[in-house]
């Protein structure tokens, strides 16, 4: 069951908390009063303000301007503006200034990235489809502040950028701009995220100011019994030995690589991961040596604290993995690695309360320290279809570095954990990480729907279609991770 409230998708939490309704403006905007609605569970919550017109600088003769400055909000650590129409494209500029909640300095301002359409459900799938997704920009982390100001102005050279400095003026789909200015977006909304306390007791240590153990007599979870999806094969079900919540059957999927209270799936040695490979698969690994990279340890969701009332019921698998896609979140470098299980929550709960995904869009993150976290339900082994990779989500997974990486350099510690990923994950489904593979395309802005592209196995999401992503830096240490990957797999 989805534990949420927020006014853009109507739905509704028991623990939802009223904040007062006045909201400050700049001086320099003659905008009405912005409503200001407000979620919170024990989880974490989402407050949205729409934005309004600024009309002094229509005045002036400037591209149309809207926005929204508050200094009367709850705290929060990451931000993103939505809109109506998931289809439409934000020709434009986002930028944002937040104010500390421990030293009340505000930052100077910072670009948000835009084009985040690339991200999402294929076309046609139930989750596209479902009537809750909206367009958004990408997150942006900020750490705990409480005070903010954005600004939204339609055909600014930045729209294509990724945050960190070497954005480019892009028109739909990634190409160049040919014209003046489109109008905003309809329905355009400030979203502030604040990631709540870890979603099940005993998760990584997490210095969050928000995290913490819930108040005494409250669940940390409520109860929520999953069922199958409508959209492709779906298994999903009570626990065996539990009380059937949705918390339950997102670890019962991974039984056997772990306990079901488990905040990590441990590391494996070679030896054994070829014998899990024969468990998994039937593969007789006497007659061959397996081409598979020892299993790395990973955070489960569990660990990392996911709220499992926020995720639609159910969860949805492809064929296979025939390819790995990688992101960057492009929410932004200024996290400690501690913090990373703060990021995945707050950048799962704008997937899903914010954007209406039926649960985090990429099926793996890593932080720059080099930890590997579980991110789409579903069971780490399985082939889980994720909303990663607009067009290619199937026969796939997406793995996102957390941070970006258009003019910053992942760490080396990101890089090899991908290659250690891969490796393993890859060698279930016997691909090799060197190699190239085909994939159809369920439509974009770089293939038809149906065509068939021939791709890397490892993959940048700008090969399936025209974006920044996963930044160039990243992108550039690809070819690395492929030749790790594979000799990690014994190539």
């Amino acid at each position: 069951m989805r534990g949420l409230l927020t006014s853009s998708i109507g739905i509704t939490c028991a623990a939802a908390l009223a904040l007062p309704p006045a909201v400050l403006n700049v001086p320099s905007a003659a905008a009405a009063p912005a409503e200001l609605t407000t979620t919170t569970t024990l989880q974490g919550g989402t407050q949205s303000l729409p934005l309004t017109p600024r009309t002094r600088e229509r005045v002036l003769g400037r591209a149309p301007e809207q926005g929204v400055y508050s200094t009367d909000v709850q705290h929060f650590s990451l931000v993103g503006v939505i809109w109506d129409n998931p289809g439409t494209e934000l020709d434009g500029r986002v930028q944002v200034r937040t104010r500390a909640a421990a030293t009340g300095r505000w930052s100077g301002w910072q670009d948000v990235e835009t084009r985040n359409a690339d991200h999402g459900a294929d076309p046609g799938t139930a989750e596209a489809a479902s009537g809750r997704v909206h367009g958004a920009t990408a997150p942006l982390w900020v750490g705990d502040s409480n005070g903010v100001d954005v600004r939204v102005r339609a055909g600014e050279g930045k729209a294509g950028g990724d945050g960190d400095g070497d954005a480019v003026d892009v028109g739909p789909g990634g190409g160049p701009s040919t014209g003046g200015p489109d109008p905003l977006p309809t329905g355009l909304r400030l979203e502030l995220v604040t990631p709540g306390a870890p979603g099940g007791p005993g998760g990584p240590g997490d210095e969050s100011p928000l995290d913490g153990p819930p108040p005494l007599g409250l669940p940390a979870d409520g109860p929520s019994v999953d069922g199958p999806s409508v959209d492709g094969p779906s298994v999903d079900g009570p626990s065996a030995g539990g009380a059937g919540t949705a918390d339950d059957a997102s670890a019962d999927v991974n039984a056997g690589l772990a306990p079901v209270d488990a905040t990590e799936i441990p590391a494996l040695n070679r030896e054994d991961t070829e014998l899990e490979l024969e468990e998994l698969t039937g593969v007789d690994v006497s007659r061959g040596k397996p081409y598979i990279g020892p299993r790395p340890k990973i955070v489960t969701r569990r660990g990392w604290g996911a709220d499992e009332s926020l995720r639609e019921k159910g969860f949805v698998y492809t064929g296979k993995i025939k390819a790995a896609f990688v992101h960057h979140t492009a929410s932004g470098n200024g996290y400690r690695c501690s913090e990373a299980p703060s990021v995945i929550r707050s950048i799962y709960r704008y997937h899903v309360v914010s954007m209406g995904w039926r649960d985090i869009g990429y099926n793996f993150l890593v932080d720059k320290c080099g930890t590997i976290y579980e991110g789409r339900a579903g069971g780490v082994t399985k082939a889980v279809r994720g909303a990663h990779t607009l067009g290619f989500n199937n026969d796939s997974m997406g793995i996102a570095v957390i941070g970006t990486y258009g003019s910053h350099q992942p760490s080396s510690a990101a890089v090899t954990a991908v290659a250690k990923l891969t490796a393993w994950k890859l060698g279930l489904f016997g691909a090799n990480p060197k190699g190239k593979t085909y994939l159809k395309s369920g439509g974009g802005n770089l293939y038809p729907k149906g065509k068939n592209v021939r791709l890397n196995v490892i993959s940048g999401h700008r090969d399936g279609y025209a974006t920044e992503c996963p930044g160039a830096k990243l992108y550039a240490k690809l070819g690395s991770a492929r030749t790790s990957s594979a000799r990690l797999q014994g190539r």
